[in-house]
């Protein structure tokens, strides 16, 4: 958003706030007409789109490329439960904001088709984009303006929302981000973290079914961060399903009871957590001022171990049970200071997944 523009924030791709309740406009997407090739199939028909039951969003097939061959997304099928909090994961370019952009309508799909609250889109987007709150590539917002004055232009520009009652929304929303000493203040002197709390605000300005968050956290000191992450509990446990795309495994990892793991445009795994976490082996792990001598240890039960790093030695658990691993590094003279068994974490799942690791703190 241009400080010159006298487009409503509301109304642009990109921007916080809540939805055009009108459907998109038909056309070419921003980001240009679409390059067909002979891997990608027009979408497919309203009547042909699956609606699980249960779920809140359902793609079969979604793909992108953009003009110049560029495939974003490629042929995802993705299902989010009702009532979850589904964790997007990716690295930065993997196609994630390109996927939330293609569900709430902002650009046209190369093919694929989906379903957003049981409702073809973009067919049925007059319908369901006023029940889904969106805050997509960082909130965009006229700068000499208050964070309050923004919110209320936002307000004023959803057709759905009773001017009667905006004022109490609006204080509401700013009061659960935390923006409530800051509302008057103009939205240029809000620091990039507080522009972040604004974006929320504005998805949150109405009751919604459906919560889509793109990197809510960009900005955030820890003790904003922590808030975010309260706050999405909080909408979870009122039954709010809430999408949240994110490059931070441990953000991920602390809220979300779904995953989905993006890679290269490709949706390579999803499912609940736990789920994600049990396809791969729990791992012990040994401190010791013998690491050597641990290494060989390990090897000789035929675990499979990782490299030594100073005094610390990892191995693959596998069939094999704790306690007698631990007998044997004992039995074989490993000065064991510190023996613990690891569950799998997230960045195990991404790495088993794709080969590859991506920045786990930010």
């Amino acid at each position: 958003m241009t400080a010159g523009s006298s487009e409503p924030a509301a109304l642009r791709s990109g921007a916080a706030g809540p939805a055009v309740s009108g459907p998109p406009a038909p056309g070419p997407s921003a980001a240009g007409p679409a390059v067909a090739g002979p891997d990608l199939l027009r979408s497919a028909p309203d009547s042909e789109v699956p609606d699980l039951p249960g779920t809140a969003v359902t793609t079969t097939g979604l793909a992108k490329r953009f003009r110049g061959g560029q495939l974003a997304v490629a042929g995802i099928d993705m299902v989010v439960p009702h009532g979850s909090v589904y964790g997007f994961l990716g690295p930065n370019g993997s196609g994630k904001t390109t996927t939330i952009r293609m569900l709430l309508g902002l650009v046209s799909p190369t093919a694929g088709s989906h379903t957003v609250l049981g409702r073809s889109m973009p067919a049925g987007a007059a319908q369901v984009l006023p029940r889904v709150g969106a805050l997509v590539e960082g909130p965009a917002f006229h700068p000499y303006l208050s964070g309050r004055a923004n919110l209320a232009r936002l307000d004023a520009a959803d057709r759905t929302a009773d001017p009667a009652t905006a004022g109490r929304r609006i204080d509401v929303a700013l009061g659960r981000v935390g923006l409530s000493a800051a509302a008057k203040k103009r939205y240029r002197a809000y620091s990039l973290g507080m522009r972040q709390r604004l974006g929320i605000a504005a998805a949150l300005l109405q009751p919604r079914e459906l919560l889509v968050l793109d990197e809510p956290t960009n900005g955030l000191d820890p003790q904003g961060t922590r808030e975010v992450r309260t706050l999405v509990q909080e909408l979870a446990a009122d039954g709010v399903t809430v999408l949240i795309s994110s490059h931070l495994l441990s953000e991920v990892e602390q809220i979300c009871t779904h995953v989905g793991v993006m890679h290269i445009g490709k949706l390579v795994a999803q499912g609940t957590l736990d789920d994600l976490r049990r396809t791969q082996q729990p791992r012990v792990a040994v401190d010791t001022t013998a690491p050597a001598a641990a290494a060989r240890a390990l090897a000789e039960l035929g675990l499979a171990t990782g490299p030594i790093e100073g005094r610390h030695v990892t191995a693959a658990l596998g069939d094999a049970e704790p306690e007698k691993v631990l007998a044997a590094l004992v039995h074989a003279g490993v000065p064991v200071r510190q023996f613990t068994v690891d569950a799998a974490n997230l960045e195990d799942v991404f790495v088993a997944l794709t080969g590859e690791g991506f920045d786990v703190s930010g």
